[in-house]
């Protein structure tokens, strides 16, 4: 446990010595108020139009989690699959670059200490992004009259997709020495994971259910709608526990290249 802490605060402290950590956080967070105040508008011209028509019906059906919140989380959802790539390409890929990864591997340091302090590093930093976002519901709960469950519940979901973005990201990273390679690798994979139940949105086809499971949307829509489901909790755990499998066993392999 004692040196899992210590590659994680190594790792964490390395975030931070370069730009590219404030760069991304910056970018993230950006978005995400560009997202919020274009949501929280559009929220405003809707109830104006609504008192306007005195459609009282119209003004109590809308809701600022709907409206507002859900959106939101989806947009940030997305911005992660872009920005998590960044953070995650150089955990294995710049130790392999730079000659320290073969020191690593023969110092008295378990692989799964390796990976477990390289993860919880990237982890908290996500996790940080994803806090500092609760700005915006926070305004909502200062100035409005939004469901806190239902919030909580949604930045719970965003939460979990962080994790399971930064599992891939290790593991992609873990397959190459090249920054850009993992990076791309990364952001191809988080994708896969978006599209992969389109095939069976548009129409019946073989293993539809399957597909739709395997499906992060399907899961973390439930989530963000105030849901919180076991099935949707296992299967968040379950891919971070299958990347981080996949992740210990590539950089074990190289002890026998």
């Amino acid at each position: 446990m004692r040196n899992t802490l210590t590659i994680a605060g190594r790792e964490l402290q390395a975030y931070f010595v370069q730009p590219v950590a404030y760069v991304v956080m910056t970018v993230f967070l950006l978005l995400g108020g560009w997202f919020f105040f274009a949501l929280l508008r559009r929220f405003e011209l809707v109830l104006e139009m609504y008192a306007a028509l005195r459609s009282t019906s119209g003004m109590e059906s809308l809701n600022l989690n709907q409206a507002v919140i859900e959106p939101l989380l989806h947009n940030l959802a997305v911005v992660l699959v872009i920005l998590v790539p960044a953070i995650t390409m150089r955990t294995f890929a710049e130790e392999k670059r730079t000659g320290t990864y073969e020191l690593l591997l023969t110092s008295p340091i378990r692989i799964g200490e390796l990976v477990a302090g390289k993860f919880l590093a990237a982890a908290l930093f996500v996790l940080l992004m994803v806090l500092l976002a609760g700005i915006f519901p926070l305004i909502l709960v200062i100035f409005g009259n939004p469901e806190v469950p239902v919030m909580v519940s949604g930045y719970l979901g965003l939460a979990f997709v962080a994790l399971c973005f930064v599992s891939v990201g290790l593991f992609t990273s873990s397959l190459t020495s090249n920054q850009i390679i993992a990076a791309i690798s990364c952001f191809g994979a988080l994708l896969l994971l978006y599209v992969i139940s389109w095939p069976a949105e548009a129409g019946e086809v073989e293993f539809a259910g399957l597909l739709r499971y395997l499906s992060l949307p399907e899961h973390f829509s439930q989530m963000a709608r105030g849901v919180i489901s076991t099935q949707d909790i296992v299967y968040f755990l379950s891919l971070i526990a299958i990347a981080l499998f996949l992740t210990q066993r590539s950089a074990e392999s190289v002890r026998w290249r």
